[in-house]
């Protein structure tokens, strides 16, 4: 079991992100947080100097290709990285609309292309430094694409499956991969949501979820269970079956 002291979060200024910043923030560990919103940013830093640890506050669009590559390798200059958590993320839904071009694109840009914005650069320091680990942000939404929200899954399908690949490429290079699929949890993406949300947890006992992981170094971190294991027979149906009980449920506004 291994505790990361050197940590790096994208998307830390709401949702799981800034959990997982709070979580991490103990005495002795040293946290580079990013997020585009800087008025957010701001409380989750504080919340985690009060906590003890010391903080680099970054500004940061994980689109930005070059931006997260200066950023990766000038942090770990500063303190070796031993975790780096790909995080950022925004959600997306159809409504009574088609999903519109931009819209797509935005989701894909963030979800998809600010993961391998964080993660290339993170196994090229790590490689360099001889150890490391990666946690790659999915979703239980990535087992099945909902009409709902079509370029949301999608995304988180890429990811996971791509996470879920490179564990087995990089475990010879003493880097280690997980990926993290939750259910619904308390944040900004959630808060919009005008339907049910099936075991909405709060965002300290996801974390805490999370942590213990990948302390273990769990390929899948997947939760709650009840709903992984739901979501896993329904992704299994016949696809006109799924179909059929897709189109009863709720759009995502």
């Amino acid at each position: 079991m291994t505790i990361p002291k050197t940590i790096f979060i994208t998307g830390a200024s709401s949702g799981i992100g800034a959990a997982l910043a709070e979580y991490y923030a103990k005495p002795g560990n040293i946290l580079f947080l990013t997020g585009r919103n800087s008025e957010r940013l701001n409380t989750t830093s504080d919340q985690c100097i009060k906590r003890g640890a010391t903080v680099h506050q970054l500004q940061l669009d994980v689109t930005d290709q070059r931006a997260c590559y200066q950023e990766i390798i000038k942090a770990n200059q500063l303190s070796k990285l031993d975790l780096v958590i790909a995080n950022a993320g925004i959600s997306g839904g159809t409504g009574k609309q088609d999903e519109s071009e931009s819209q797509t694109r935005e989701i894909m840009d963030i979800n998809l292309n600010g993961v391998l914005n964080t993660v290339l650069p993170s196994i090229e320091i790590m490689k360099s430094n001889g150890q490391g680990q990666i946690a790659i942000m999915s979703s239980l939404a990535s087992f099945k694409g909902l009409p709902s929200a079509p370029a949301y899954c999608a995304s988180k399908a890429a990811v996971r499956t791509w996470g879920e690949s490179l564990r087995g490429t990089l475990k010879k290079s003493n880097i280690k991969v997980s990926v993290i699929t939750p259910g619904f949890v308390k944040s900004g993406i959630t808060a919009v949501n005008k339907f049910p949300m099936p075991f909405l947890m709060e965002g300290a006992k996801a974390a805490t979820i999370i942590g213990k992981g990948l302390e273990r170094n769990k390929a899948r971190i997947s939760f709650p269970k009840p709903m992984y294991i739901a979501v896993l027979f329904f992704s299994a149906l016949p696809l006109y079956l799924s179909e059929f009980i897709s189109s009863k449920l709720p759009n995502k506004q």
